[in-house]
């Protein structure tokens, strides 16, 4: 009998997936009518056979929501903003439903968090009003995937993941002619370590200059936030944010709780970098009444026992602290934002089995981000919408290896050979993932000759992580970006920091 012949059946080449819809939202009382473009996008490799489609080898697909100002007649004048978050391994979810998008997920804030079901609401204070907006999902993360057959983490990691979101805005600039548009792009997390990034590779490897830079919750020198031994930058620069969170769940001496917070951290600050830096530079030749002075100010400032600090040999570190110092409460607080709480099985544990404000945050954004894609833009897909992919471990940093990743430096070169790229800064005083005095360390620590500081302006908000959450600080918020975009000036710094109260 003849032998079988078998036959593979090709695999059906990875296609775009889009759909386009009509919308409209009123803004002190106008209507503002706009398009959405939603879907994915394959990213293709090159190969030998340049020029055709064919010779493009697909390597992922990319999952984007695209919002479109209608009845504006020159594309050219009107600025266009490209929106990620961070984790690594996050989607684009927070951004996208938190401050910019025309629509909001409706949640409480802390201590008044609303239950299920959840629902999203118009957004008065959408960004959409000056830029239009594309939210980006990173390889691996929403409904972004690598294409069967390929490395699923290929994509993870530093490097890649620069080229593969740098290729899609690439992409989308060139295929919806907005190369002269002005060009924002806004990131949050490690969305601004992504930002800063793409300011130097845009710039060196497709000509494409920025207008302006917006971070959310900063982190561009690894350094200023990774606890271990050898390395005292991250006790220093936390401190003001326990004192803040001490602060805000009333556990200071009743002199600093009648402060204003603006006040404390002043004091705090100035503490921190002086005493505090001196004290852990001597570290061990410090003498016993000098090591007790010490220890009795960081109790002072950190609502935390004077016998803990000493047990800590005076270096406070982060999953401790959000342990201890509510534990007299059984309460932990949180590090996406230390003004949410929770509750743990061992209150007599070391850290917390799990960060309460982001526990406040998941269900209200995965919720309604699945149900406004397919029943409200059109998008079907049975995948899973991976809103945060656990890459953190998995992470790749080898261009890094032996050194702290830092973009700080990648930053200061852009805005050096692009005078005109504006970097906008926004941090949340309850913020103890990227807290904000890490942040100023790390602007102070650029290098910029004196011209180009101008181009930087920071914002502080009495919230933490996804400062949005808390509604005043997202009206406030929302202004200074609109500010940002329009190119007009906004308070100096330490100007902008409004007196708070809890």
């Amino acid at each position: 009998m003849p032998e079988e012949t078998k036959t593979t059946e090709a695999k059906p080449t990875p296609q775009d997936q889009l759909t386009t819809t009509q919308h409209s939202i009123r803004i002190a009382g106008k209507e503002l009518r706009y398009s959405v473009t939603c879907g994915t996008v394959v990213l293709r490799e090159e190969s030998e056979k340049d020029g055709t489609a064919e010779g493009h080898k697909p390597k992922a697909t990319v999952f984007f929501v695209a919002y479109t100002k209608e009845g504006v007649s020159d594309r050219s004048q009107r600025p266009i903003t490209f929106s990620f978050n961070g984790g690594p391994g996050s989607s684009s979810v927070w951004l996208h439903l938190g401050l910019l998008g025309p629509k909001r997920v409706e949640m409480g804030d802390a201590g008044a968090l609303t239950p299920p079901p959840y629902r999203l609401v118009d957004n008065e204070h959408t960004l959409l009003e000056a830029s239009d907006l594309v939210f980006i999902d990173p390889v691996g993360t929403g409904y972004s995937r690598m294409v069967e057959g390929e490395k699923t983490r290929e994509y993870h990691g530093f490097k890649r993941d620069l080229e593969s979101v740098g290729e899609f805005i690439r992409l989308y600039t060139h295929r919806y002619g907005r190369w002269i548009s002005p060009k924002y792009l806004i990131g949050e997390s490690y969305g601004t370590t992504r930002a800063a990034g793409l300011s130097g590779y845009l710039q060196e490897r497709h000509g494409m200059y920025l207008n302006g830079l917006m971070l959310v919750s900063s982190i561009l020198e690894f350094s200023t936030a990774r606890f271990g031994p050898g390395n005292d930058l991250p006790h220093i620069l936390f401190l003001p944010t326990f004192s803040a969170t001490a602060w805000y769940h009333g556990k200071l001496p009743k002199d600093l709780q009648q402060k204003p917070l603006e006040a404390l951290l002043k004091e705090v600050e100035a503490f921190a970098a002086g005493e505090y830096t001196l004290a852990l530079m001597q570290d061990s030749r410090l003498t016993p009444t000098e090591q007790k002075r010490i220890a009795q100010k960081l109790a002072r400032y950190t609502g935390l026992s004077e016998a803990y600090v000493q047990a800590c040999n005076l270096r406070l570190e982060i999953f401790r602290f959000t342990k201890e110092l509510l534990r007299a409460e059984r309460k932990t607080v949180g590090r996406l934002d230390s003004r949410f709480t929770g509750t743990d099985r061992d209150a007599a544990g070391s850290a917390f089995e799990y960060d309460p404000s982001y526990a406040a945050i998941q269900g209200p954004y995965t919720a309604t981000l699945n149900h406004y894609v397919r029943q409200d833009l059109g998008f079907q897909s049975d995948l899973p919408y991976e809103i945060l992919s656990n890459l953190y471990e998995s992470w790749s940093y080898k261009e890094f290896e032996n050194q702290y990743l830092n973009v700080a430096e990648t930053l200061r070169k852009a805005m050096s050979m692009n005078p005109f790229l504006r970097v906008y800064v926004g941090s949340g005083y309850y913020d103890l993932a990227t807290p904000y005095f890490a942040t100023d360390y790390t602007l102070s620590h650029l290098s910029l000759e004196p011209h180009l500081q101008k181009n930087i302006q920071v914002h502080y908000y009495p919230a933490g992580h996804m400062m949005y959450v808390h509604l005043p600080s997202l009206a406030r918020q929302a202004a200074d970006l609109k500010a940002f975009v329009q190119g007009q000036s906004r308070p100096a710094p330490r100007q902008s920091r409004a007196r708070v109260k809890r």
